[in-house]
């Protein structure tokens, strides 16, 4: 391992994996450093889906990010020579006739008809609950996250880029170069979830994290091919097994998983399927989310060798691959940062 780098990333979820690309794309030396404290994208579903189900409307540059992201997610597929996007349709549950009137009229809205289907499925689908039929998505997936993730801190470890322990950031030194430890870096890039908190360079931003929890089942009788989404989202895992998700907890900053998150989703659950099922898997995480629902991107007010990836919320797999590239841009180019994700908002 070389003691002089370009880079030093400090995290391996969505963000700094996204980043790692970057840097790998434009032959930048880097280290990650990694200690799996924050598990939001291990516990994630993954889903990618541009459009916002409760208000059927378009999410923020949510086509222009998915059409950057998927092109990246096959270059990963290609380089570990794994499979980790899924196609798979989503469906929404009607609760009732208004839900299929806003469908309707969210079809011309900018971007959404290029997801939505205008027919609404008026058949009922054996094990689910809903008299009001669904609406179909297409164009969403999911990016398998455990497998993802598992396989790319492989192929940083062959290839000599990962160090799985925790960043002290009291022995950092900062001057023209950066140096820890034995390593001397030019930037650093902070792409720790909500271990942002404990980070004295960037506890000043706002992030709130939100604890959710998820839960995977195996329901030998639920034979659906799509997400579904209700009240909470079913999603297909293969094998007759499901991730139900998920839980909103803003006050629960642990990521360990509880007995009332679980009772929540079975409650729910109960309300949507009506078949029998047996729960195999119970997981929570904590997502780094934002007031106003936008990442923090950019560079310490002071020490602009430190930079800041974070604040992904719930549309992580979407976003990340295209605020990775606009961070890089503007470190290594000039290009500046989109007022909406840059962290000089707060500052």
């Amino acid at each position: 391992m070389s003691n002089k780098v370009d880079y030093i990333v400090v995290g391996l979820g969505l963000a700094g994996i996204s980043f790692c690309e970057k840097l790998l794309e434009n032959n930048k030396s880097f280290i990650v450093f990694e200690n799996s404290s924050q598990t939001s994208s291990l516990v994630a579903g993954g889903m990618y889906n541009p459009i916002i189900l409760k208000r059927f409307t378009p999410a923020w540059n949510g086509h222009e990010q998915l059409q950057y992201a998927i092109p990246k997610y096959q270059q990963i597929e290609n380089k570990l020579n794994i499979k980790i996007d899924v196609k798979v349709k989503t469906k929404k549950a009607f609760n009732t006739i208004q839900d299929q009137n806003n469908w309707y009229l969210a079809l011309d809205k900018p971007n959404t008809g290029l997801y939505m289907i205008s027919e609404i499925e008026k058949n009922e689908i054996k094990g689910i609950i809903c008299k009001n039929g669904f609406g179909t998505l297409i164009g969403t997936g999911r990016i398998q996250m455990r497998a993802f993730i598992h396989s790319y801190k492989n192929y940083l470890k062959i290839e000599n880029k990962l160090v799985e322990d925790d960043f002290i950031y009291e022995k950092l030194e900062i001057n023209e170069s950066l140096k820890y430890q034995d390593l001397i870096a030019e930037k650093i890039v902070f792409c720790e979830g909500f271990g942002l908190k404990k980070n004295p360079f960037f506890n000043y931003l706002p992030l709130n994290g939100t604890k959710g929890e998820t839960i995977d089942i195996f329901a030998p009788k639920l034979a659906i091919d799509f997400v579904l989404k209700s009240s909470i989202f079913i999603m297909p895992l293969g094998s007759h097994t499901y991730k139900i998700g998920a839980t909103f907890n803003w006050k629960d900053k642990t990521t360990v998983p509880t007995q009332e998150g679980e009772n929540e989703l079975i409650s729910k659950l109960n309300k949507v399927i009506n078949v029998p099922y047996k729960i195999i898997d119970h997981s929570a995480g904590i997502r780094p989310t934002v007031i106003d629902r936008r990442p923090l991107v950019g560079t310490h007010p002071l020490h602009k060798q430190l930079a800041v990836l974070n604040g992904l919320g719930t549309r992580g797999v979407m976003i990340s691959p295209t605020i990775a590239n606009s961070l890089f841009n503007y470190i290594e180019k000039g290009i500046p940062l989109e007022k909406e994700i840059s962290i000089e908002r707060f500052t």
